[in-house]
């Protein structure tokens, strides 16, 4: 769904709008609502992230956070999942983990649901990647495939179970298969 406001508007004053359910975001001028999501994309967001902060975050090396959202290079998305390595991380003067997150993420991880446009998605993976994304995955339940995203580099396509999953180098202690990441489904 795409709300076309009768004029132009900033990103300083999408951000200052009320959000939305399911959530909006702020793409060349225009506010476009992301679509529900559903039981296989939960399914894979939510076993994903508690995967990565099972392993990374006790170490205090990264952070997975799902449906956050990033403004930053005149757009403000909101990725599945955004992973930030540990310093990275916005705090506020307490030292808490900050509302706001005007960074990109180091690593973006997008789970296409059935009505979603896969260019849009793939055009928020590569926004993250110009603006600084270490990696980006584009991951289709429905075709049980992975594409990941480097900077400057052809997209790779993982759609054998028995795949080892690449991520960035701060990540090396995550040890995923495709499989494993659709066996999830099973569970």
């Amino acid at each position: 769904m795409v709300q076309t406001p009768s004029k132009r508007m900033t990103l300083a004053e999408f951000l200052k709008l009320p959000e939305t359910e399911p959530a909006s975001e702020y793409i060349d001028g225009q506010i476009i609502q992301k679509p529900m999501p559903q039981g296989k994309h939960s399914t894979i967001q939510t076993e994903f992230s508690t995967t990565v902060n099972i392993v990374l975050k006790p170490q205090k090396i990264a952070r997975a956070f799902s449906e956050l959202r990033c403004s930053f290079g005149g757009r403000s998305i909101i990725p599945d999942v955004s992973v930030f390595t540990w310093k990275r991380i916005p705090r506020d003067e307490k030292g808490e983990v900050a509302n706001t997150f005007l960074i990109v993420p180091d690593w973006t991880i997008e789970i296409l649901s059935p009505d979603q446009n896969q260019t849009k998605v793939t055009k928020n993976i590569l926004h993250c990647l110009n603006f600084g994304t270490q990696m980006g995955w584009l991951i289709d339940p429905d075709e049980q495939t992975v594409f990941v995203y480097l900077p400057k580099q052809q997209p790779e396509v993982f759609d054998l179970a028995e795949q080892k999953l690449p991520v960035p180098s701060f990540a090396n202690e995550l040890n995923l298969h495709l499989g494993t990441l659709f066996d999830w489904l099973l569970e």
